[in-house]
């Protein structure tokens, strides 16, 4: 029977839908982790693209899960052996020494915690974005996604882990972890992709997150707000 002295210090779970234009660079991006001690897992939530047989190779474990973030990492964390669980965005860069800052920051006593962000592209708008983003995410102990959250594997199972949300899944699971403990910033970034800002306009995205952000503090249904934002429902 496996020991917590047996387990690696950190699993880091992706979920994935139809990512194969982009999931073999990340997950090249990410052997050095592995190579390092940091369990792999990719949760796929029914690419049709083949996702996972891509990233099979280069992972410890593909698993299948119903589709939507939340459900995804759920599965993928459940299944995992970590001490710390790290949950990443497909679109999302990790700084090559993140698993030592993880390691620095529950070493200090974090239970939980999140990385800067940065938003690639050109647009100049995006840097104030990203500022505003880091600026109150520490300002209120709350993390998005996009910041790639971890937190100890005994803090997320305390909190049962991710609400099965269709959208604002990490705001709701930041509310539960802040009732434990407040969240370590690491001012080192993470490096997310701005495509879907530069798609649909900066300003325009922006207008959209506050009012999805504002509806859903008000009480709004995340599934109607989910689709506000683009997604489709997931089918039963």
């Amino acid at each position: 029977m496996e020991t917590p002295d047996d387990r690696p210090f950190l699993s880091l779970i992706l979920p994935v839908l139809n990512e194969a234009a982009t999931v073999p660079a990340q997950l090249a991006a990410l052997q050095g982790l592995r190579t390092r001690g940091t369990e792999l897992i990719v949760v796929d939530g029914g690419s049709d693209d083949g996702t996972a047989d891509l990233a099979r190779p280069a992972v410890d474990r593909v698993l299948a899960a119903p589709r939507g973030r939340a459900a995804q990492m759920n599965v993928g964390a459940k299944a995992s052996r970590g001490q710390v669980l790290l949950f990443l965005h497909a679109d999302t860069t990790l700084p090559p020494a993140a698993d030592d800052l993880i390691r620095s920051a529950i070493a200090a006593g974090a239970a939980w915690g999140r990385f800067d962000v940065r938003i690639d592209g050109h647009q100049p708008l995006l840097r104030a974005v990203e500022r505003m983003m880091n600026w109150r995410s520490r300002w209120s102990s709350i993390a998005t996604g996009d910041q790639a959250i971890f937190v100890r594997r005994e803090a997320f199972e305390r909190v049962d882990g991710y609400p099965e949300l269709p959208l604002m899944e990490d705001i709701a699971l930041s509310k539960r972890l802040k009732r434990l403990a407040l969240p370590a910033c690491l001012r080192e970034p993470v490096i997310t992709s701005g495509r879907r800002w530069e798609k649909h306009g900066v300003l325009r995205t922006i207008l959209l997150m506050w009012r999805l952000r504002a509806s859903y503090f008000l009480g709004a249904d995340p599934q109607q707000l989910a689709i506000r934002y683009g997604y489709r429902p997931r089918q039963r």
